[in-house]
């Protein structure tokens, strides 16, 4: 029994984190076909937070009632004259005076931007949160200077300050923050360097630690160090009874090991010293020369010293302009990724479903509430793409009937609408029981 109740607490959090990010990101998705909508003279009649029994709800000025119901997988806005939930079919009859405010009976131009703004809302709550992360914490200065001293084991010595501004590493000058991971590939690890730094004005010379120490910065979901508990902070001492003193170390190790597990001996500050078993999982990454590589992965981020970068202030454009970059990063990967996978470049296992979306949000939502916002973005600029695809029943197949209608004048017939529609529905249900078969079966 005393087993079981971590285990249960644990899959509540992971429900409710899935559930919390999952209405966020619906929300803003539905509130972008209602808001546009609105503006196109699209009346809509309900706006829900949820499927199923209506749990409260309040109806506004406009006629729109907004409620929240019993089941908290989704959401959707039905207008005037839908259907249903998902403004699928020919619609009930309206009366002709009204037909103007139903999605039917819209101007083309009214139905493609209405459509269309969910899924864009989905990249602007991406952008606005990835750029609100470089607004807040800042970005590395031009010059290489030490920020916050983050927590070393015992025994390591590391004499940088905040505010140093690092010059060189054992006599090899660094000038921007790549030159240190240039020069660590360069020297052999060792216990500890000799920094060239000017602190105050003045340039001095004091002992400090392995320029890329094996200390975890971040952990990826479902990875192996999450589901052993790593945590970002944990520095990786030892991997097999072998002492290591770079991340390269740990990379090396777990290569070498061919998914045998590992034993790792682990600092964490505040806890002292641990031993984690982790299984190595093979995964498909892009490698430099193209193409995929299969490499063995504990889901580990590193490449830091035992400090952060200084930073500045981000400008309010820069921002928006990084969250642009990231957000367009994961639709590409995402569409780079479909592609390797029907080409059969990668294997299916790495599309993964509803189990492995909701444990990669319970284990971001453990990490903290920064980790779990970022995982948030991803997960919106995700969704956003995928709503895109030309698919009947999502965002992007009922563009697509719009887009047949500008270039030949006519909507397609009902028949039609219908036959792909169901044809559609049993795609994406498909692909929903693939993804959740992986998640069951898959390694």
């Amino acid at each position: 029994m005393t087993d079981i109740i971590p285990q249960f607490g644990g899959t509540i959090w992971t429900l409710a984190s899935f559930v919390v990010a999952l209405a966020v990101i619906v929300t803003v998705h539905e509130y972008g076909h209602y808001i546009i909508g609105r503006i196109s003279g699209i009346r809509a009649e309900v706006f829900s937070v949820g499927f199923g029994p209506r749990l409260f709800s309040r109806r506004d000025r406009r006629g729109t009632v907004w409620q929240v119901a019993a089941v908290p997988l989704g959401g959707y806005v039905r207008f005037l004259g839908d259907s249903n939930a998902a403004s699928a079919g020919t619609g009930q009859a309206v009366d002709p005076a009204f037909r103007r405010q139903t999605l039917t009976g819209a101007p083309l131009w009214a139905r493609f931007a209405t459509l269309l703004a969910g899924p864009v809302f989905n990249f602007v709550l991406s952008i606005l949160i990835f750029g609100g992360f470089a607004l807040f914490q800042g970005l590395p200065t031009q010059d290489v200077r030490v920020g916050e001293i983050a927590p070393a084991p015992p025994g390591v010595v590391n004499e940088l300050q905040s505010g140093d501004e690092i010059l060189a590493i054992d006599s090899m000058n660094v000038t921007n923050w790549s030159d240190i991971g240039r020069i660590a590939a360069e020297l052999a690890p060792t216990d500890r360097f000799d920094w060239t730094l000017r602190r105050d004005g003045e340039v001095m010379t004091v002992q400090g630690p392995d320029p890329v120490p094996p200390r975890i910065t971040g952990v990826a979901p479902r990875s192996a160090a999450a589901d052993a508990g790593l945590m970002a902070g944990d520095v990786v001492l030892a991997i097999a009874g072998t002492p290591i003193s770079r991340f390269s170390q740990m990379r090396s190790s777990v290569e070498a090991a061919q998914g045998q597990p590992l034993l790792l001996s682990v600092w964490r500050p505040g806890q002292g010293v641990a031993e984690y078993t982790l299984v190595p999982k093979e995964q498909d990454l892009p490698s430099a020369e193209g193409g995929y590589e299969r490499r063995w992965l504990i889901g580990v981020t590193g490449g830091e010293g035992y400090f952060a970068p200084a930073t500045r202030r981000a400008g309010l454009a820069e921002s928006a302009w990084l969250g642009v970059i990231q957000t367009w990063g994961i639709i590409t990967s995402s569409l780079a990724g479909m592609w390797a996978m029907i080409s059969g470049q990668i294997g299916s296992c790495n599309l993964g479903g509803a189990i492995s979306i909701a444990e990669s949000t319970g284990q971001a939502a453990s990490a903290g509430g920064a980790s779990f916002l970022w995982w948030i973005a991803v997960l919106s600029a995700a969704i956003g793409f995928l709503n895109l695809l030309p698919i009947p029943v999502l965002d992007g197949g009922h563009l697509m009937f719009y887009l047949y209608e500008a270039v030949t004048g006519r909507p397609p017939s009902d028949r039609a609408l219908n036959l792909l529609t169901a044809i559609g529905m049993a795609a994406v249900l498909s692909l929903m029981i693939f993804g959740l078969t992986n998640d069951l079966f898959c390694p």
